[in-house]
């Protein structure tokens, strides 16, 4: 019987901040001002209110997309866009081509403890990470926060089933 099966378990897999990776995308955009230099044609510069982060797949290729965790320490709103950037040592340009679709949007509203989501679409992009999680070693992540929030008043992650 199917009730018999045993559940798979679950790995939650964190979204964790890449300091030295946002650095250096904050440096670039510094460089570009300071030369007085245009960004490159499709070249996504990193804003202020933006950072990147990773999740490491090195041990896990076979998952299942279960659900995100996200928690909003205050009120406020975060887009966490995924990239098909495999970034280098030497740094190579993100490009908005690399941005995927669709982004997972989540916020939490002033007087109220509960997130709220763009389900459709973090649910699709949440299955688009099992897919990815089976080709990749490391998955980065744009996370754009708005309405006062900055990386410490996240707290992220995915959660898979392991098959």
């Amino acid at each position: 019987m199917a009730e018999d099966e045993p559940k798979p378990s679950q790995l939650s897999m964190p979204l964790v901040l890449d300091r030295d990776l946002t650095k250096q995308m904050r440096l670039r955009v510094e460089s570009l001002k300071q030369r007085g230099q245009k960004r490159q044609d499709g070249e996504k510069l990193l804003r202020p209110a933006e950072a990147v982060y990773r999740v490491d797949f090195t041990q896990q290729h076979r998952l299942q997309f279960e659900r995100w965790d996200v928690v909003l320490d205050q009120p406020g709103r975060v887009t966490i866009t995924g990239t098909s950037q495999n970034w280098t040592p030497d740094l190579t340009n993100l490009m908005t081509r690399q941005l995927l679709d669709p982004a997972a949007i989540f916020w939490r509203k002033e007087d109220s403890e509960a997130m709220d989501w763009n389900e459709a679409d973090a649910l699709e992009f949440g299955e688009r990470l099992s897919d990815l999680a089976k080709i990749r070693k490391v998955m980065y992540f744009l996370i754009a926060f708005s309405e006062g929030l900055e990386p410490a008043n996240l707290k992220a992650s995915v959660v898979f089933n392991q098959l």
